[in-house]
Order: structure tokens, then C-alpha cells, then sequence
């Protein structure tokens, strides 16, 4: 082919190419602040737990319990990694978004699974030793034209949506030192939200604000303060520079009184003896102002943990009716094995009932929980108690549905024996003092795990599902009666919301799941989406539950399953 005509042909392909790219473009719809504060009644799925109140219910009854039994697949993707798999799909038209473990991002036709970019972070440098519980990544957030992701190495970055190419990145706090991002990003009146893992390794938690358009860091609130700030005298001298409160999963939003909800997690190191005192802000909820990141109000789940209960599960917001009062709540199922109802105008305790057996956190008094002392390992000092440190739940978020006023539970029956040892820091190094082992809880000695449905204005359990395997999946609940979560055994199954009634299982998928599913609208019709990928923390630190043949035989390998009528 002559010069002339190459270039002829080249000048062709790149002018098709431009008005594809432009045609691509311009039917991208922009996500605003309005489309988030409206995410509830969006036809997709625009962030980690849907809308801001982290329900993760979805208004479609396109799916419903009377057809629920012809789902089929619409289109899958498989990936390289054979390790966990937990991000939900990010849905905004007929554009997906999700990730895979260590910083993979791509981008999807919703309809067709068609790919239309991939995104792969550089994680060459990274200290990916000092990552706990397996190199998982919980999603993207929406903001504009563009779609952020938090790294393994602790940076923010920042895509366009239909080319995905890198609009900026930020990194927050070197790789080496023990944090690590994990989070899926939540975007607040034009910032970014993240938190950081690392309670481990003696990592100081914080959350941290960019401006969303350029990475401008705009605030920073550590979770455990300095001898000079509120809550600082809660810990001894010295020890909130090591102190953990890691930020790891996603918070909560409520416009109305415009307040950012944020689970913190354990304190380090994990033996209490080392660290006497409450160790605020560890193991808490804090309701913080996401104009400057002051904090309004706390609610500690476990005081002086040393259980590592943590206290960074999701926090959903929902109204309650207790015992004839309507409040404005927030509801968590904690890893300690309690069930809380907290005011979240105030965060004063509505009520909390256990979901799982629970001995260390003994009780309540005056709205403020206590500890059993007897279940406090020491140095020569062996205790068993339940739940393990993996929790009655762990990072899988509930779901709750205004329709049953419901919470669905994703449940651990696990219990531990934990025994003190020394300890001190290093940077880079665990930061615990214990040594453990998970084991069987006795009260359910068939099962390593189940869904249960709690009445949010009760806090008494409604209905439950037992599973000889543990069950690690997030909850997604829907208008057409609906809940689907993903099993150990490797199938997406969908409950009757009201009864707890098995009324679909998928076609065996190809690896158990630990993933989120979602749910969404496109070109008329609605899809549920799930990763298969075994893998979290249950494979590395689950003791005994983690040696049971049948947990051990789980197969691993990523694999996105879409399903549709």
C-alpha cells in the first residue's frame, strides 16, 4: 500500500474512532450531587451499598419471588487472580464498574459484558506484606465524569468514566509502614471519601477527604486522638501514635442533618493489658461533619477491645419504631455478636440483642456496653470465648428492607481460645500480643454459618438459614421480595425476604463467593451481578474452620456472573 493511501486509510479509521469516542461520550450521564442524594430511586447502582443510607435495597420488582426461578445467565467474565473477590458492580446507565484484587478496574457495557477498558494499577513497588486478610479491593465510587478507586498502596485515583484514562492520583501514606486502602470510596458534596486498613500493624486509622476533581486533600480525622484532642486521655501515654483504628469499610450519609457515618476499628496492639483505658475512638461509630471532619458524636461498640471485635461494620440508616417511639437510627450488626440500634440524631443506644452467642461483651448499662473481665487473655492467661475475632459478621454488609423492616445478617457461629504473649512494635511487623485459634461455636455445631432476618424495630430474629459451610457474602434485598447473597458451595441464592424460603439457586459457579451483589436497570431490563472468588480472611486466619476439608476444598478463581429474565 503506497504512503498516500495508508495514510488515507489511517486518517479514516482515526475520524471513525473520534466520533465513536465522542458518540461514547455523550451518552455518559454525568453523576451529580442530586443523582447521589436521589441514588435510591436511580435505575443503577451508584455506590458501594447503593444510596447513602447503605441499605443496599433496591426499589425493581422486574424480579420478583414468582419469577425468580427463570433466571438466567446473561453474560459472565473471568479473571486471573485466585484470591477474594469482593467488589459490588457499580452500575450508572449501561456502563459498569468493578474491581478485582490488587487494583484492577474495569469497565463494562452493563448489558452485553462487553469490555470497554481496563484499568491496572501498578502495585511493582507496593508492600503487599503488610496487607491483611488477603489483597481485596471493595469497589469504585461515581462522581461527575469520572470513577475513583483506593489502592493497596494507599493512593486515590481518579478516572474518566469512558476512556479510563488517569484524571489524577494521590497518595495518602507510604506502602511499607502497615496501612493499606481496601475501601470502596464515598463521595460526599464534591469529596472523596476514604478510609485506610492497617490495624494489624499498628497503623494510626484516620479518614481522610480530596476534592474530588483535583486530589486536593481537604481534611483528615485520626481515630484515635493525641494526648491533647477529646478522647485522648483514654489511652496511655504514648500509645495512640500505634493505636489502629482503621477505617476499612465504607460509611454512611445523611443529608438531612448533614452527617458523615464512619465504623472504626480495633484497637493495637490487640492485648488490652498493654493499653489500659476505653481507647477512643476504637471499635465506634463516629458521626463526623463531612465539611471539616469534626466529630459530632461517637458510640463505642467495645470498650478496651482486646478481642479484636473491630467496629467498622457498615451502618445502616433506617427509621425504627421501638416500643412505641419512632426514631431516626442506625442500625449495625457488630463483630463483638450484638445487634445495635443506636439514635443517629444524638447516638444514643436504642437497644442492642444478640444475632450471634456473645460472652465477652456481657451486657449493658446505662445505654453503654460492658465486658466479662474472666474473658480477658493475659500473658499465662488462656480464655475461650464467642464470638472469634472474625466475628458473629464481618466485612459482608447486611442489607435492610423498608418493606419488612428487616435487616438480612450475613452470620459467623465461630468462637476462639486466645492467650496473651509479648509484644512490641515494629514498623511493617504485626502488632498483636495474642495468639489464637478459631473453633466450632457449640450452640450450632453443624453449621459454620447462616442468614438470619432481624426486625429492625425488635431486634429479634424473624427468620434464619443455616449453612454447614460459613457464609461471607454480602446482602442485596429488593422490592419484588427478594434477597440474594452468595454461598460458601459457589451459587448465588435467593431468599424470600419475608420467610427465608430458598425460591432460586443458580447454576454452580465456579468458586464459593465472598462477593456483594447489586442490582440494576438497563434498556428495560433488570440484572443481579455477583463475583465468585473464594478467598478474605476465613482462608488465612479461620483456625479450625479454615481446616475443615470442606472449607479447605472451596474452589478459588474470579468469575463475574450476570443474571436476568
Amino acid at each position: 500500500m503506497n504512503t498516500t493511501k495508508r495514510f488515507g486509510l489511517w486518517a479514516a479509521l482515526g475520524c471513525l474512532l473520534a466520533v465513536s469516542a465522542a458518540a461514547s461520550a455523550s451518552d455518559y450521564k454525568p453523576v451529580t450531587d442530586a443523582r447521589l442524594l436521589h441514588a435510591a430511586s436511580d435505575d443503577g447502582w451508584l455506590m458501594y451499598r447503593r444510596d447513602y443510607t447503605s441499605s443496599g435495597y433496591a426499589p425493581f420488582k422486574q424480579i420478583d419471588t414468582a419469577n425468580v426461578k427463570r433466571l438466567k445467565l446473561a453474560w459472565d467474565y473471568t479473571t486471573e487472580y485466585h484470591t477474594g473477590h469482593e467488589a459490588p458492580a457499580i452500575v450508572n446507565g449501561d456502563r459498569m464498574f468493578i474491581t478485582t484484587p490488587k487494583n484492577e478496574l474495569l469497565a463494562f457495557q452493563a448489558s452485553t459484558g462487553k469490555l470497554l477498558w481496563k484499568y491496572k494499577h501498578d502495585l511493582s513497588k507496593a508492600a503487599l506484606r503488610t496487607v491483611c486478610c488477603d489483597v481485596v479491593n471493595r469497589g469504585v465510587a461515581l462522581y461527575g465524569d469520572d470513577v475513583y478507586m483506593a489502592t493497596l498502596d494507599n493512593y486515590v485515583v481518579a478516572l474518566n468514566a469512558v476512556s479510563g484514562k488517569v484524571v489524577w492520583k494521590h497518595q495518602l501514606m507510604r506502602a511499607d509502614k502497615g496501612y493499606a486502602m481496601t475501601v470502596a470510596p464515598l463521595v460526599v458534596k464534591g469529596k472523596v471519601i476514604v478510609g485506610v486498613s492497617g490495624g494489624e500493624y499498628g497503623a494510626r486509622g484516620f479518614i481522610q477527604a480530596l476534592d474530588a476533581k483535583t486530589g486536593k486533600e481537604v481534611w483528615r480525622r485520626y481515630t484515635v486522638p493525641a494526648p491533647n484532642e477529646p478522647g485522648g486521655d483514654t489511652w496511655p501515654k504514648g500509645a495512640y501514635k500505634t493505636g489502629g483504628g482503621a477505617t476499612w469499610l465504607t460509611g454512611s450519609y445523611d443529608p438531612a442533618t448533614d452527617t458523615l457515618f464512619w465504623g472504626v476499628g480495633n484497637p493495637g496492639p490487640w492485648l488490652a493489658t498493654l493499653r489500659p483505658g476505653k481507647n477512643l475512638y476504637t471499635d465506634s461509630v463516629l458521626a463526623l461533619d463531612p465539611n471539616d471532619g469534626k466529630v459530632k458524636w461517637y458510640y463505642q461498640y467495645t470498650p478496651n477491645d482486646t478481642w479484636d471485635y473491630d467496629g467498622t461494620n457498615e451502618t445502616v440508616l433506617t427509621d425504627i419504631d421501638y416500643q412505641g417511639k419512632t426514631y431516626k437510627g442506625l442500625v449495625t450488626a457488630s463483630r463483638n455478636g450484638w445487634f445495635y440500634a443506636i439514635d443517629r440524631t444524638d447516638g444514643k443506644l436504642i437497644y442492642a440483642t444478640k444475632f450471634a452467642t456473645a460472652t465477652s461483651v456481657a451486657g449493658f448499662k446505662d445505654g453503654q456496653p460492658y465486658t466479662d473481665d474472666s474473658k480477658r487473655p493475659a500473658v499465662g492467661k488462656e480464655i475461650y470465648t464467642c464470638p472469634s475475632f472474625l466475628g458473629g459478621k464481618n466485612w459482608w454488609p447486611i442489607s435492610v428492607d423498608p418493606q419488612t423492616h428487616a435487616a438480612y445478617v450475613p452470620t459467623l457461629h465461630t468462637c476462639m481460645t486466645m492467650k496473651g504473649t509479648t509484644v512490641a512494635y515494629k514498623a511493617g511487623l504485626p502488632f498483636l500480643g495474642e495468639s489464637f485459634n478459631v473453633t466450632r461455636d457449640k450452640h450450632f455445631p453443624n453449621e459454620w454459618g447462616s442468614v438470619q432476618a432481624i426486625d429492625v424495630n425488635t431486634g429479634k430474629q424473624v427468620w434464619r438459614h443455616g449453612s454447614k459451610l460459613p457464609w461471607n457474602s454480602g446482602m442485596l434485598s429488593t422490592a419484588g421480595g427478594l434477597v440474594f447473597s452468595g454461598s460458601a458451595d459457589g451459587h448465588l441464592v435467593a431468599f424470600d425476604a419475608r420467610t427465608g424460603k430458598v425460591l432460586w439457586k443458580s447454576p454452580q459457579m465456579t468458586s464459593g463467593s465472598i462477593g456483594v451483589p447489586s442490582t440494576w436497570i438497563s434498556g428495560g431490563k433488570q440484572y443481579v451481578a455477583i463475583w465468585a472468588g473464594w478467598g478474605g480472611g476465613t482462608p488465612i486466619w479461620g483456625g479450625d474452620m479454615a481446616k475443615d476439608p470442606a472449607v479447605r476444598n472451596i474452589p478459588t478463581g474470579g468469575h463475574l456472573y450476570v443474571f436476568t429474565l
